[in-house]
């Protein structure tokens, strides 16, 4: 799938954009960032860190471009870096060491092949997780049996954020600006936060677009906290299933409205060609 008048993919030698949103993750992209393959771009959209993560990243892949966020949250992070991409290739890669870099190579193979998205599961044959709790796989998987029936899908994992997608796709996923000013009452802009995963697989199903699930496998983080609260964010990742579900039922009746008045011209076409 590319868009109207785009140049046709480069499926033979793809130039590949990794983008690591990061807050706080100085210790752990020291280590990680080494390990990334050689790619066209790497691009590190820093939260506000306070750790000295820009330096360290800096330190560890010369070459690497920052970005600075404008607001909070994991959503707000990816679609500044998204914003940034030059490549044809967008890799999703977290910074807390639970992504394997080694596992970049089937993402990329996965969208050479004729995928449009390429989903990393960690419930398929040869993917699994270290870190994952029970809670947190129960809810996971609750989540993405509604998922499945919304969208008539078959998921495996809905909440991973590992993922990749040809970067003309980008504007397909219509996310918040990212240079807009925070509410002034504090709150995230829809898509800023955790949930962004959910936007994205959302999204691109209600698209149409050719997906594949990659097997992954989830390593425990490396050092430091995770900014994730399961009880909060999987509420609000229920909160996207039901609001992402409305929309693309709006926008299919959208579609369906304005092409009525065409079927209608033609239907009447025809019969004054027959009389």
């Amino acid at each position: 799938m590319t868009f109207f008048g785009t140049p046709a993919r480069n499926t033979k030698d793809p130039l590949v954009s990794i983008v690591v949103p990061a807050l706080n993750e100085a210790l752990n992209l020291s280590v990680v960032l080494p390990q990334l393959p050689q790619v066209h771009e790497v691009i590190l959209v820093d939260g506000g860190s306070v750790d000295g993560t820009v330096m360290a990243a800096r330190r560890a892949l010369p070459g690497i471009i920052t970005v600075l966020q404008g607001r909070k949250g994991k959503g707000n992070a990816l679609a500044a870096g998204f914003a940034r991409v030059t490549g044809d290739i967008v890799v999703m890669f977290d910074a807390d060491g639970s992504a394997d870099p080694a596992e970049i190579s089937r993402f990329v193979d996965a969208l050479k092949q004729g995928a449009d998205f390429a989903k990393g599961s960690r419930y398929v044959a040869g993917g699994g997780s270290a870190d994952i709790t029970r809670i947190r796989s129960l809810g996971n998987r609750f989540l993405n049996g509604l998922f499945n029936i919304g969208w008539r899908s078959r998921y495996s994992d809905l909440c991973y954020g590992y993922n990749a997608f040809w970067a003309d796709l980008i504007p397909l996923l219509d996310l918040p600006d990212h240079k807009a000013p925070a509410p002034a009452n504090g709150k995230m802009l829809w898509g800023d936060g955790f949930e962004i995963e959910t936007v994205i697989n959302c999204r691109f199903a209600a698209a149409g677009v050719s997906i594949t699930e990659v097997p992954s496998v989830e390593k425990l983080r490396m050092f430091g906290e995770s900014n994730l609260r399961a009880v909060s964010d999987g509420i609000r990742v229920l909160k996207t299933l039901v609001t992402e579900w409305r929309r693309a039922r709006q926008i299919r009746r959208m579609e369906r409205k304005l092409t009525q008045p065409a079927l209608a011209r033609s239907a009447s076409a025809s019969e004054s060609l027959a009389a």
